[in-house]
């Protein structure tokens, strides 16, 4: 793990594309903050700066803990709360391991099950795959809505996709609700908890999906996704999400086209909660029909989590039967300025989602997964204590006194940031709680003395005075001041 110090930076430099953030610093204490940002590229933050003098002797309280002073308070920031840890793993399958010994003598004897599935299994995404290559060929247009008989031929490869979900244990499966017409919902979006969505979407409905660029790599799977016309992002890139944001607008808007599905979440969860939103769906302002999925269990979660994709295909073949439910909900209007409410539209959408699940909308996103992949690969002893709910940011509009515009522009840290910000936490050597004592956090900067300023910034973040300092505590607050 690489060294960091006084002289390294804890974030890496935006890139070119993104907009600058410049702090105008001001001599007088009647400057307030500005809500209008210049007509520019550049946005001026103006904070109020009173006079702070840093006490250089540093005063120990009984505890034996420095009490110092607030160094961000020439930021303007009057100090902070973090919010308590939270217990809520949404990326946890619930049964990770073969554990039971009904799930051991089930499993014996559904073997001879599994191999006959597996046999149907490859049959069946073979004749798909043969089926697609023949309705993809000589189809150059592909900008354009897939000719009637070339969709004919898929329904071929759509028949095949029932039978792969028969191969898995759905023999069948419970609906509730119906699709809306595609001239009235253009655009359907769905909870995501495993592999088995898209194949039950692809056979029911046949949409236009929006997918990662790494899926189309993928054999056989990256054929079958390309007559659907799939819309490839790249979550890591701003002008690649712009793009697809487009693109979902101009396929919803033609009704040659099949409707559009996104799964808002990014990223597979267990079921048990949402987490939140990506607004790709909702920023074009076209009616929304959301779908829920459920998969009842009681003894084996069929929810991806961190389990292997090969494990998980194993454990399906070895049941007797997989339960799954679909229900089609009300259609979810646009609000009438949808550039401005687009986030609305989306909490709107979570919540009648959540409602119809049962389950309660936490601000994990799939920044937190990155996270939580990153300590498990370390094998931290609670990787999920090193989430941090990503999207939640109100926290920090609330004690810098920032407008909505500037705390999303000033707090919006990518998801490899996070990450490599978590690299440079785990140098500073955290115990098995996941907390930093003070002579780490000195440790990392290179200081063999503690100094005042040093001293107060890790007061600051010690916000339970207990001298150690979580990464939720640092990524919430010290991320944001030093991405400027």
């Amino acid at each position: 793990m690489a060294e960091h110090d006084l002289t390294s930076r804890l974030l890496s430099p935006r890139s070119s594309d993104q907009p600058h953030t410049v702090l105008t610093v001001h001599d007088g204490e009647d400057s307030e903050p500005s809500d209008r940002p210049p007509s520019n590229q550049q946005y001026s933050i103006q904070t109020r700066i009173p006079y702070h003098n840093h006490n250089h002797n540093g005063i120990n309280n009984e505890n034996g803990h420095v009490s110092c002073q607030n160094p961000y308070e020439f930021l303007g920031s009057v100090g902070f709360s973090v919010p308590a840890p939270s217990t809520v793993d949404p990326f946890r399958n619930g049964t990770p391991f073969i554990s039971g010994v009904y799930e051991m003598i089930k499993i014996v004897l559904c073997l001879p099950i599994a191999l006959a599935r597996l046999v149907l299994f490859g049959a069946c995404l073979a004749v798909g795959y043969i089926a697609t290559r023949i309705a993809l060929e000589g189809w150059k247009d592909k900008q354009y809505p897939m000719p009637k008989w070339r969709s004919r031929i898929m329904w071929v490869t759509r028949v095949c996709a029932r039978f792969i979900l028969f191969s898995f244990g759905y023999q069948w499966i419970r609906r509730k609700g119906k699709p809306a017409p595609r001239e009235i919902a253009p655009i359907v979006v769905s909870n995501h908890v495993s592999y088995i969505e898209p194949i039950f979407y692809f056979y029911e409905l046949f949409p236009t999906i929006v997918a990662s660029e790494s899926h189309d790599s993928m054999p056989f799977v990256g054929t079958i996704i390309r007559a659907m016309q799939v819309i490839y992002v790249n979550r890591f890139s701003p002008a690649s999400r712009k793009n697809a944001v487009n693109e979902i607008k101009r396929r919803a808007s033609c009704d040659k086209f099949p409707r559009v599905l996104l799964f808002p979440e990014g990223t597979t969860t267990n079921g048990k909660v949402l987490i939140s939103f990506q607004l790709g769906a909702f920023i074009p302002g076209h009616p929304i029909q959301p779908i829920i999925v459920r998969y009842p269990h009681l003894h084996f979660d069929q929810s991806w989590g961190l389990v292997s994709l090969a494990k998980l295909m194993f454990r399906m073949f070895t049941q007797f039967h997989n339960f799954m439910e679909v229900e089609y909900l009300p259609i979810i209007m646009p609000p009438d300025h949808q550039k401005q409410n687009a986030v609305h539209f989306a909490e709107r959408t979570g919540q009648a989602m959540a409602s119809a699940l049962n389950v309660v909308q936490t601000s994990h996103s799939y920044g937190d997964l990155m996270l939580l992949m990153k300590a498990a690969q370390l094998q931290k002893e609670k990787p999920w204590s090193y989430m941090v709910e990503m999207a939640r940011n109100e926290s920090v509009s609330q004690a810098l006194k920032l407008s909505t515009f500037e705390t999303y522009l000033l707090y919006h840290i990518s998801s490899l940031e996070a990450v490599d910000f978590l690299d440079k936490f785990l140098s500073m050597n955290p115990d098995n709680s996941g907390c930093v004592k003070r002579h780490d956090f000195l440790r990392v900067l290179q200081l063999k003395k503690a100094c005042t300023l040093s001293e107060e910034i890790f007061g600051f973040l010690d916000v339970e005075k207990n001298g150690s300092i979580t990464f939720k505590q640092m990524a919430q607050y010290t991320i944001f001041y030093c991405s400027w």
